[in-house]
Formats: C-alpha cells, structure tokens, sequence
C-alpha cells in the first residue's frame, strides 16, 4: 500500500543549477501533420529521428496531489527554468490523483488535451503508452537515460501497441517498502516486532494473530487486494505474465492459489475491515486512529502518522519487508514523468521534463527532513545526506533502511494495465466473500487476464 500524498514544503534549499538537460534541442521543428493516439501532432513527435525545435513558447505541467505541501519549491524549479529559457511559460496544475486517475487522464489523452509534462505512474504510463500518447524517449532523446541509475531506467520501459517495450518515462523519485506497525497492538498480539516476517505469508500469520487477539477492536491491515497485486506476488517470485507479456501465468504458480486461501481466510477472521474491500483508501486514517496494527509500506507514511496522531506516532516503529523468495528488498516502480506525444510543444516539454528530473532538482527535493523519498539518479543516490544516515526516531530509521535496500533493491515490479489488474482483483474479492474457492477465483482470474491481454486490453 503506498501513501499517496507526499508532504512539507521545502524551504532553504541548495540553489539549483540553470542548465536543462535538454537544453540541447534546438534547429527548425518538422512540420506537417501526424497523429499521436488519434491526435493530430507535429510529425516530429513521432516516427524516426531525434526531436528538434526550440526551447520557447508555454507548456503545461501537471503533478498529482504535490502543490499544497511542495508549492515554494516547484514553483522555484519553474522560475529557474523559465529563467534559463527567456520566453518560456510554464503552467503548472496538481491532480487529486485519486483512483479515477488513470481513467480521466486516459480521457484527456482521447479528447488531446493532456498536459504537455505530466507525473505519472506504472497502470497509466502502462495505459499510455499502449496508446500511443506518451513521447518514445529512446527515438526522441537517446541520451536520456544518463543521469539515472540503470535499474530504474529499465524500470521506465512500456510496451507500445505492437508490443516492444520503449522508454516513454523519466524515473523521478521512488518510495522504498518497508512494515510500518504499532508497537503496542502488536504486543497485544503476541507479535514481536523486532522479529519481523521473511514471508508474505509470515506476514500473513502475523496479521492472523492480531485478528485473534483484537477480536474486532482493531485490525491488521485494508482488505482491498488492489494494493497487494502484484506486489506481493513478485515479492514472492510468483511469474505474473509471461516473458513477452501476452499472456498471464499467475495461476501456473501453487503459491498464487495459497495466497488467495489466506486473503479469504485473513477477511472472514477480522483481520481486515469488511468494508475496506472495495475500499480505494489506503491505512492511514485508521492507523492514525490506532484501529489498524500495520501502516502503509510507503516511508512517508511516517511523516502522515506524526503530523495526523502524535500519540500513535509514538508507538510507531518501522522494519523490514518481508524479503520472501525474490531475496532482496523490492524497491516498487517510482512516480515517473512523462512528456506527451500529443504536446503542441514537445521540445520545452521534453526540455522541462529533463530539467525537473536532474540530479540536483532530485537531491534538493528528497533532502526535506521530514519526508522520506529517494532519487533515481546515480549523482543524487551518492549524496551523504542518503549514504550517512544516523538517528532512531521512525523518520530516520525508515530513511536508513530504504538508503540500505536500494544498493540492491529489485526494481523489476510487473506491470499490469488497470483492466488486467482489475480482473486479478475482483476474482480475489470473490474469494475473500467466499462466493468463489481460492482455486476457481485463480482459474477464473488468469482466464479473463488473459482474454483482455488478447484484445490488447
């Protein structure tokens, strides 16, 4: 589960550098008409050959859920750019970035009107790219890829309608996983948290625990399985689709069908709330009330906990993910950033984009004190601030143990379009109801993935 909302504006930050990485665009732009998704663009948004054009005019930018609490320093990175680039114009809109994010920013790709740099995540960029809305980065910037580590780099590839995979995204910053629980249910539980899981379905006993001794009280963790698909299942090794994509596998793999068995016998026990099923929430405002023993798995959630309920902000503590069989920390994909095939003004959208993502945008960002995100670039990961971390307050250790597991975090996280996601998810609920066995719902679930894979869904 990961929080969505980041939080603090930054002040006193280092003074940004002037120069864009794509400051290099320049010459005459193609002109004529080609389509993007069925929009009309410049032609040389699409097909062969580097983009060109120069760096000039208005663009818009859009974040998701980031201007309440990151005004001051956004606001910065567009002045700075604007200055280095006499005669540009950004403007910059927040998304609420709830769950109908996909569908409505699918929507405005269709009526060519998204915005020109836009944050997106793995299910939109996934959705996107299939498309045909999002800039190939490998065709139009091949030299992209430098600033940034190469397992997320690889972490930035979608497949396209024919199904090769291409870079239409720019890593920006990543969350890292961890378990972030409440000391004092957990010791009503029997659970010792300084003995943490080295399974999901460790885990999973644990929360079976807390569901005996809450007896309704209080909870382990959301039901929704919306935010464990497919986390946990490539947290486990379990093959979600095939080498080529075309096809799910899930429900060749024995363990799927286990984890299911315990999603559903985890609901009928009460270790979740019956009415989070279906529930897009996340914990954290049941956490903040000391109702759920298990926090987000996102670090920043930390940050929620102290400034919404200092009390249980007190008896918070952070440990490790359950490694499972995939042996090392999953560092999840990251939020990326992306530049829209369908932009009136690719090359200052590509040239802002890159400018935005650059090691010491990144690094002045991630080094708010009271939030705790990490980099995609190699310059920014080798800072101090990430490699010499000290303190044992949640904040610090939540930090030290993400900067630990990014040396060798796996970055792979499978990505599912929201069709196919949702297909997975609502045989699941049909498990946990017990309107299906563990063993039907799997069957059922990699049948219809499979038909929606088959239509390009």
């Amino acid at each position: 589960m990961r929080a969505k909302r980041l939080t603090r504006t930054l002040t006193c930050i280092a003074v940004l550098s002037l120069a864009a990485t794509g400051c290099g665009l320049s010459g005459g732009s193609d002109s004529g008409d080609a389509t993007a998704g069925g929009c009309k663009v410049d032609k040389g948004n699409v097909g062969s050959g580097k983009l060109t054009g120069d760096v000039k005019g208005t663009i818009t930018f859009q974040t998701t859920n980031l201007k309440k609490d990151f005004g001051d320093f956004f606001n910065g990175v567009i002045a700075d750019f604007q200055k280095a680039h006499p005669g540009t114009k950004v403007k910059w809109i927040d998304d609420p970035g709830d769950n109908t994010f996909t569908s409505r920013t699918v929507a405005d790709a269709q009526a060519c009107t998204m915005a020109d740099v836009i944050n997106v995540n793995a299910p939109t960029a996934t959705a996107l790219t299939k498309a045909g809305y999002l800039l190939d980065l490998d065709t139009k910037d091949p030299d992209a890829s430098k600033p940034f580590v190469p397992s997320f780099w690889k972490t930035a590839t979608f497949a396209n309608a024919s199904g090769k995979a291409i870079h239409t995204t720019l890593p920006w910053y990543t969350g890292g996983v961890l378990l972030t629980y409440n000391k004092d249910l957990l010791a009503k539980a029997g659970v010792d948290p300084a003995k943490p899981p080295t399974s999901i379905f460790g885990l999973f006993a644990d929360y079976e625990k807390v569901a005996k001794a809450a007896d309704g009280k209080f909870f382990a963790t959301m039901a929704n399985p919306i935010w464990r698909i497919p986390a946990d299942f490539d947290q486990m090794g379990i093959k979600v689709l095939s080498a080529d994509g075309k096809s799910a596998v899930f429900g060749d793999d024995p363990r799927t069908t286990q984890w299911v068995a315990w999603m559903a016998k985890l609901y009928k026990e009460g270790a979740m709330p019956k009415d989070s099923l279906s529930s897009s929430n996340d914990p954290s405002t049941l956490y903040s009330q000391g109702k759920v023993a298990y926090g987000s798995t996102n670090p920043s959630f930390v940050r929620f906990v102290k400034q919404n309920s200092p009390s249980v902000y007190d008896k918070t503590a952070v440990g490790q993910q359950p490694y499972d069989a995939l042996g090392r920390a999953s560092a999840g994909a990251p939020q990326y950033i992306s530049v829209a095939a369908t932009s009136k003004n690719a090359p200052t959208a590509l040239s802002f984009a890159e400018f935005l993502t650059n090691a010491e945008n990144q690094t002045a960002w991630c080094k708010d004190p009271d939030v705790v995100i990490f980099p995609t670039t190699t310059e920014s990961l080798n800072d101090p601030f990430f490699q010499n971390v000290t303190g044992s307050d949640p904040f610090s250790q939540a930090r030290k143990l993400v900067a630990d597991q990014l040396k060798t975090a796996d970055t792979n996280q499978t990505n599912l379009s929201p069709a196919v996601q949702n297909a997975i998810v609502s045989q699941v609920q049909l498990a946990m109801q017990g309107k299906k066995s563990a063993a039907d719902a799997v069957k059922d679930a990699q049948e219809k993935s499979n038909e929606l894979l088959k239509q390009g869904s």
